[in-house]
């Protein structure tokens, strides 16, 4: 770190306040630099904090901002609602397999039946049958598909997956993630998500 982002970084320490509780709820949405968000789910959001200290180390650019200001003794800005990164982050390619990617990828619905509550995942080919822990052999499940299934096979319950799994992609993460916008969706950022845009095949 430079001497002056050093000097920044101390002045944003001290002279910025958190004048009132409330401002922490004003996130600011964080776009790449092609004015994409970063992930849709969970969406990219920063603290009000970090959106200001990024803009202050002149790591982003404001783009969208709240009415509400923050004051330093010498200074009044207005709090940012989206930011883009200047300097591009390259999206990882592979994606970790976890029990959130899984689950994201499945878009949170049991792969037998269908329901989206009380998920857990299942085996499609049992351990106990040689089966292993791979994107092609792991789906969400319900609790009550799982328990039904047991250690058996999907011929001998009469069961039938929704879809083959396989390994997602990270673009393809990111088109289901746009399936779930988070409950609050400041108006600043719509331009930026398109929501209720088609998805990508």
């Amino acid at each position: 770190m430079t001497a002056l982002a050093d000097h920044k970084h101390t002045d944003f320490r001290t002279d910025f306040t958190r004048d009132s509780a409330g401002l922490r709820h004003f996130p600011a949405l964080v776009l790449n630099a092609d004015y994409r968000p970063l992930s849709y789910y969970p969406l990219s959001l920063w603290p009000w904090q970090d959106a200001v200290k990024a803009a202050f180390l002149d790591r982003v650019d404001i783009v969208s901002e709240y009415e509400e200001v923050v004051r330093s003794p010498t200074t009044t800005i207005r709090i940012p609602s989206v930011v883009v990164l200047k300097d591009y982050v390259t999206p990882q390619k592979k994606v970790a397999f976890t029990r959130f990617n899984l689950f994201l990828r499945d878009e949170f619905s049991c792969q037998y039946c269908g329901s989206k509550g009380d998920l857990t995942f299942d085996h499609v080919v049992p351990r106990a049958r040689g089966g292993i822990t791979s994107w092609e052999n792991v789906v969400a499940a319900c609790g009550r598909c799982n328990l039904r299934k047991g250690s058996r096979s999907l011929r001998q319950v009469g069961f039938h997956l929704r879809r083959a799994p396989r390994p997602p992609s990270a673009s393809e993460l990111m088109n289901v993630g746009r399936k779930f916008p988070p409950n609050h969706l400041h108006d600043s950022w719509m331009d930026y998500l398109y929501w209720d845009a088609e998805l990508e095949a």
